[in-house]
């Protein structure tokens, strides 16, 4: 029976993090936290279904460096928000495709106002990248600093985005008669 040392001991529980065992057990335990920010950040419940499906097959993929990673919950989180900003630049970009080319726009889908929460709709009207930050900022409770990380861009972005949504959520809410 032989002893194993402290380092030791932390490679085989960083094995068995990289693994497809490690990758199930994570997934069970952050599928809950990736699908609320999805919702706020999509604001519609099949979509954010969609992006944390979507987030924890790109998880998968590359499991073996995010179960590596020091914190995988924000590495999830962070291709959580990265891919709901690609696929807002992919519509918005087919949009443009659509009405340049003559073809006809989709209508949007049925709202369902007794579903809808007013501070979800005041989300939705941002635009994708301030409601991420927004998200990001004031719902996960992140620092400038990580936002700025996590988006790719300055501190002072993060700062002025969060100020002029806060802004224009504020509007919104007292036009409803509610208050930030």
């Amino acid at each position: 029976m032989a002893l194993t040392t402290e380092r030791e001991t932390a490679a085989v529980g960083v094995a068995d993090v990289a693994s497809a065992d490690g990758f199930e057990e994570f997934a069970r335990a952050a599928q809950q936290r990736l699908y609320r920010t999805a919702y706020l950040l999509c604001g519609d419940a099949e979509h954010a279904r969609d992006l944390t499906q979507t987030t924890l097959a790109k998880l998968y993929q590359h499991w073996r460096k995010a179960g590596a990673a020091e914190h995988p919950h924000a590495y999830a989180k962070t291709v959580l928000t990265r891919t709901f900003l690609a696929e807002r630049r992919r519509r918005l970009r087919d949009l443009l495709v659509l009405t340049r080319t003559g073809g006809t726009v989709p209508e949007p889908a049925a709202d369902h106002p007794e579903l809808r929460v007013t501070l979800l709709a005041a989300l939705a009207e941002l635009p994708p990248r301030a409601r991420a930050m927004v998200v990001l900022r004031y719902w996960d409770d992140q620092s400038v600093a990580s936002v700025a990380a996590l988006l790719r861009c300055s501190e002072a972005t993060v700062k002025s985005q969060c100020s002029r949504s806060l802004a224009r959520l504020r509007v919104r809410l007292a036009d409803a008669g509610l208050s930030l």
